[in-house]
């Protein structure tokens, strides 16, 4: 009877250490897939249709018949009138799921399906690990990116992977992106010592005596750009930026910490890269930021690079630097028939580099156009300036949709000719389903806009022109534990909820508006 009466309490001991970790954790697993407005199963079809596609020649982790089952259980639900927005927004989250691959580590999440000669073990390539923690923090299932991550960092016998520095990264600041959704500390600090050694390699490795950093455009995943070369070692607008982003990210970890010292010394380090990259990199007679050269001379030439910055919110506000924007809607700038170029078009060097070997000289790149359009949206949401608007998102979003189809299917590969949208690659292997951008992450944090954010307020502004669609909605999204729910209804006869803009948290509307602008939920 004593053991009997032993193995009871260590029984309800577990079960309360279980339930005090799960109460720990950002992610509220009770709160998963609780959708309030929207029906999985009305979407279904599209995964039935994605799986008809292909012959499934590589299996992973999650293969197409276990596909559905996945994304009911891990995704938010998005449904609008534009059938091809929809129809591309499922399309992701389906090929993404492909490149979850089971390892003796844990989850990895790879790049390419193929295996590269040049990638670290399991297939791993860190160039896009930053868009991977973006597109990843809204799948319900914390595991797959935590893991993915850990092998970077300790995968390597408790050190980093061999090849986690072969390419530039805004990891910090995705990481603690993410965490502005799950809440969850615990990850996030576990990480702090990591990415406190990550920012002091990259200092140690490529940073200047003037304290700016540089990169081969190769290195940037970027190699063929009209502005350097796959040896030449300028200070680039990319890593310039994302140091800074990184130092912001790890200077906010440290205070939660309660580390004063770091948090002030990499305050400092942002302030420094804020101010060089301002002064230094941006061209007073183009009014873009530009790459500095190994000969401490501007490039004389618009890239798509230019644009990161914002990104990360560098840019000090009213200081002019938002005109740079106009180049988005210029024809002889950015603006081409099937989205943005990754160089202007009216240099006399557009696209002169050839084609096959992954040029940046002109042609559209996804890597870029997911940077652009969420520099895009930080400065629609956080500058007072009138060179873009809401319209020139939307078109933007929109060209970015029609690109990911051919031959007339949902199609996703490197790179695309920026007149006929013609993928450049498209019947190479290894180009299809690549891993290398988000989409969905700018549907959730630009189109519909939810806006992440420390505190538990719930904050939207979507960039969608007030005309554009009489309805939509976005549902099942798991932010700081919750179910989040927007739906806009012209005339409240889709959703049935009443006229207007609406935000619901686990089922309780806590915002509203009879049009489409930036509400905050008290």
């Amino acid at each position: 009877m004593l053991t009997n009466l032993k193995h009871k309490i260590i029984t309800l001991s577990i079960i309360i250490a279980s339930l005090n970790s799960s109460c720990k954790s950002g992610a509220n697993i009770s709160n998963k897939g609780k959708s309030v407005v929207l029906k999985e199963e009305k979407f279904k079809h599209y995964v039935d249709y994605f799986n008809t596609m292909e012959d499934e020649n590589l299996k992973f982790a999650i293969p197409n018949d276990s596909a559905w089952s996945w994304m009911e259980k891990n995704i938010p639900l998005f449904e609008c009138p534009q059938q091809n927005f929809e129809e591309i927004y499922y399309f992701r989250w389906w090929s993404v799921r492909k490149h979850i691959k089971n390892t003796p580590q844990g989850f990895a999440i790879t790049e390419f399906l193929v295996d590269r000669s040049y990638a670290d073990k399991y297939n791993m390539i860190s160039c896009a690990l930053g868009h991977h923690i973006n597109e990843f923090r809204w799948v319900h299932d914390p595991k797959y990116i935590e893991q993915d991550v850990k092998i970077w960092y300790r995968g390597n016998e408790g050190k980093p992977m061999n090849k986690l520095y072969k390419f530039s990264s805004w990891t910090a600041d995705a990481l603690y992106n993410r965490y502005l959704v799950n809440k969850d500390e615990k990850f996030l600090l576990d990480l702090y010592p990591d990415m406190v050694t990550d920012y002091a390699v990259w200092e140690k490795d490529r940073q200047r005596k003037d304290g700016l950093f540089w990169q081969h455009d190769v290195k940037d995943g970027m190699e063929e750009s009209l502005s350097g070369g796959r040896k030449v070692q300028n200070a680039r607008p990319t890593i310039n930026s994302y140091m800074y982003g990184n130092a912001v990210a790890i200077s906010k970890m440290a205070e939660m910490k309660g580390d004063k010292e770091t948090e002030a010394k990499f305050k400092a380090k942002a302030d420094v890269l804020q101010q060089l990259v301002e002064t230094k990199l941006w061209n007073k007679k183009s009014e873009f930021f530009e790459t500095f050269t190994e000969k401490d001379t501007l490039a004389q030439v618009r890239e798509a690079i230019g644009f990161i910055p914002w990104y990360f919110n560098l840019p000090e506000k009213s200081k002019g630097f938002e005109k740079a924007w106009e180049q988005v809607k210029d024809e002889k700038g950015f603006s081409a028939p099937f989205g943005l170029t990754t160089a202007e078009r009216r240099s006399l060097r557009f696209r002169t580099h050839g084609t096959g070997t992954c040029e940046w000289d002109g042609a559209i790149w996804p890597f870029a156009t997911s940077q652009t359009l969420t520099a895009m949206a930080n400065v629609l949401n956080n500058y007072n300036q009138d060179f873009v608007e809401k319209p020139d998102y939307f078109k933007q979003l929109e060209l970015y949709v029609q690109s990911q189809y051919y031959r007339g299917k949902p199609y996703l590969g490197e790179y695309l000719d920026e007149t006929t949208g013609y993928w450049l690659m498209g019947d190479r292997e290894r180009s299809r389903y690549y891993n290398h951008s988000t989409f969905n992450d700018l549907v959730i944090t630009g189109l519909v806009g939810l806006r992440p954010r420390a505190d538990e307020k719930i904050e939207v502004n979507p960039l969608i022109p007030q005309e554009k669609w009489d309805w939509f909605c976005l549902d099942n999204v798991l932010y700081h534990g919750n179910i989040i729910t927007i739906l806009w209804d012209k005339t409240g006869e889709k959703y049935k909820k009443g006229k207007g803009f609406r935000v619901f948290k686990n089922g309780k509307e806590i915002a509203f508006s009879e049009k489409l602008e930036r509400v905050i939920s008290e």
